[in-house]
């Protein structure tokens, strides 16, 4: 009897349920293999797009290293679908190493195991694959179809995070009678009483020939709340403690303040990882489209900020006025390599710095004065600068004490008292407002109920609760996602930091592409101090706070530390 390794693979981005998708591809492949043998083992990839190689899936990604194992535990590999398992030339790039450690591969519309010898076998699947890259284009197309003329009809919200000066507002059920019945609503932007006027007074003072350094002060004065400081819980990586001048360019040329919506003004490209290795395949960046080509509402769908004309003569003064290429742009890739790349912060505000090319040698920069407003009193040089080889030869140098064996054991105390370490201000914050969230959203609840019980009218409340449940599900959500994982043991520490260290150990010769991807898997965070002329350099390996990698990088930064 043969034993058989199950791989397959489900998507989450039009909302396929995982569990039964599993039971029905389990169940192609049993009717393929139950006279033959037993499934012995499952891989089973969630969420992951088909056009995704199987190196970079982490179920597939598994049985691919499983099959250079000799005790692998089975002599065979079944799919129960080849669309859902294969996209493009995927097929051909991974069934070479099947061969080559002897393993079967079979699938259900072969009828069994995939002959390498035959050609027949080769083109069905190679045909599948490209039925699957088809099947997903046009998938894209009518998505993409559809959407433009939804905008441009029905002027419909079509999701996305609401501009700075509105907010989201129930616009009754779905017209789709199943997601109606499913309980999906559609949505509208209506002004928010907090930010709406702020929006109109950024407005009226660019076109009355205010700058946006002196409006972006005057509002930092003002005590009112940049956009990122106004909703924290969206933006917890940035500092929110001044108005910048790209916020105000983000709000100056946005035409869905003129109460029109607006479609299709940025767009994912696909592009290749490594040019020089097709097979690692793509990855989506979003790119900024032509203003020629963004969807307008025929009509206005929501209540307007600005007028038209006001609206135009801004824009015909920020066109005129505008000095620097700022604002919706192709971004370019860097011809420069950085090893310190998103590391390096500055001493006075905290933010990232810049990495700046200047006389043949990488550099970083703040230039903090020249995008925020000053009256919050910060006292920051107009630019701060610090060159790479400065820093570099001294981190390697600390880093590989910290990892030389006479070492490892403080090392690894350092780490494992790191993880009691449970107070972080900028994590602890988003938390608290969830929990507030969610407990606002509950009294609004019962008073929504008593207001039913006292004869407010059905169809009113409903409209009150729909909202309420959309907020607190939503805060749900992000109390969710931040949940902390469990601590790590000493010896799962001490496991860890031994790695580590013969990755350490090569750090001066290795390439700069290299180094930077190991300074990021360290956990490294560097602080500049111009004042002091020192760098302040603190590391913790990632696994050791969260379950998944955290997209904002270390949020408790307490570990280790050198100078």
């Amino acid at each position: 009897m043969t034993s058989f390794a199950f791989y397959g693979r489900v998507s989450t981005e039009d909302q396929q349920d995982p569990a039964s998708s599993l039971a029905w591809q389990l169940t192609r492949a049993r009717a393929l293999t139950d006279t033959h043998g037993e499934i012995v083992t499952e891989y089973f990839d969630i969420g992951q797009s088909r056009s995704i190689p199987w190196k970079r899936r982490p179920q597939a990604a598994l049985l691919l290293a499983a099959l250079r194992d000799p005790g692998r535990g089975f002599d065979a590999v079944v799919i129960g679908e080849p669309h859902r398992a294969f996209y493009g030339n995927q097929y051909s790039l991974v069934h070479p190493v099947f061969e080559h450690y002897g393993v079967a591969f079979w699938v259900p519309e072969v009828g069994g195991p995939i002959d390498p010898t035959s050609e027949a076998h080769d083109l069905i699947m190679s045909v599948f694959g490209g039925m699957s890259k088809g099947e997903r284009n046009r998938i894209k197309i009518r998505v993409r179809t559809a959407m433009a003329a939804q905008a441009k009809t029905e002027g419909r919200y079509l999701g996305g995070r609401p501009p700075y000066g509105y907010r989201i507002a129930d616009a009754g059920p779905h017209p789709n009678p199943a997601k109606a019945a499913d309980g999906k609503r559609l949505h509208v932007l209506e002004p928010d009483p907090v930010t709406s006027p702020i929006t109109a007074r950024i407005f009226r003072e660019y076109a009355a020939g205010r700058g946006l350094y002196a409006i972006a002060e005057g509002l930092t004065a003002d005590g009112i709340s940049s956009p990122s400081a106004y909703d924290p819980v969206r933006n917890p990586h940035r500092s929110g403690i001044a108005w910048s001048k790209a916020a105000l360019r983000a709000i100056l040329t946005n035409p869905r303040y003129t109460g029109r919506q607006v479609w299709n003004r940025q767009r994912k490209d696909e592009i290749l990882l490594d040019v020089d290795d097709v097979a690692l395949g793509y990855e989506t960046r979003m790119r900024w489209n032509d203003p020629n080509v963004w969807i307008y509402s025929a009509a206005v769908v929501h209540p307007p900020l600005v007028d038209d004309e006001t609206f135009t003569q801004v824009q015909a003064r920020y066109n005129v006025r505008r000095v620097d290429p700022s604002g919706p742009r192709e971004p370019k890739r860097t011809r420069h390599p950085y090893q310190l790349r998103g590391l390096m912060h500055c001493g006075i505000c905290r933010r990232r710095m810049q990495g700046s090319w200047n006389n043949g040698k990488p550099h970083y920069r703040c230039v903090y004065p020249d995008q925020y407003a000053l009256a919050n009193h910060i006292h920051h040089p107009r630019s701060v600068y610090v060159r790479e080889e400065l820093i570099v030869p001294h981190l390697d140098r600390w880093l590989a004490r910290v990892f030389t064996p006479p070492r490892l054991t403080a090392t690894i105390d350092a780490l494992t008292a790191a993880q009691d370490d449970d107070t972080d201000l900028r994590h602890d914050a988003p938390l608290a407002q969830a929990r507030r969230t969610i407990a606002d959203c509950d009294a609004k609840l019962e008073r929504y109920r008593l207001a039913l019980e006292a004869g407010t009218d059905p169809t009113l409340v409903a409209r009150w609760t729909a909202k309420v449940n959309t907020e607190r599900a939503a805060a749900q959500a992000r109390l969710r996602a931040s949940t902390r994982r469990q601590r790590m043991t000493k010896q799962e520490i001490s496991d860890m930091v031994t790695t580590m260290g013969d990755i350490v150990a090569v750090l001066a010769e290795a390439d700069p592409a290299d180094k930077a991807e190991t300074y990021t898997q360290l956990g490294l965070q560097l602080i500049y101090e111009p004042g002091a002329h020192r760098v302040i350099a603190e590391a913790k390996p990632q696994p050791i706070m969260y379950e998944r990698e955290c997209p904002r990088g270390d949020l408790n930064p307490h570990a280790l530390r050198g100078h």
